[in-house]
């Protein structure tokens, strides 16, 4: 076996391994994504459905509580004004502490999307 040959050989194993390592990583790299996107899509799913059910049982119990304030101070209105205080004051520390709550999802999200 001449030199050429024996290069040419050496030439197309190699050849042949680097094809094979880059279709094994091309795919893994596809599953890779797939199990991440539905990952994703299923917690921004499940935050819709939870977060819209909270929101309505918040809403019920809000209303709640200031018809049972407002009949305990005798005005109805004075009740629904507390009741959006409250609101606001809660609304007042979000925004206050929204910078821990985003540093708070983002290791949150990253532990589970690298993982």
């Amino acid at each position: 076996m001449s030199l050429n040959d024996s290069l040419a050989d050496t030439n197309k194993k190699a050849k042949e391994v680097s094809e094979k390592f880059f279709h094994s990583t091309y795919d893994y790299y596809k599953l890779k994504i797939f199990q991440q996107l539905t990952a994703s899509f299923g917690i921004v799913f499940k935050t819709i459905i939870i977060g819209s059910m909270l929101i309505i049982g918040l809403t019920f119990i809000a209303i709640a509580a200031a018809f049972l304030i407002g009949k305990a101070l005798g005005n109805y209105t004075q009740g629904f004004l507390i009741v959006g205080g409250v609101f606001l004051f809660l609304s007042l520390l979000a925004f206050i502490l929204r910078k821990h709550m985003s540093n708070f999802i983002v290791r949150t999200l990253s532990k589970k999307f690298f993982n």
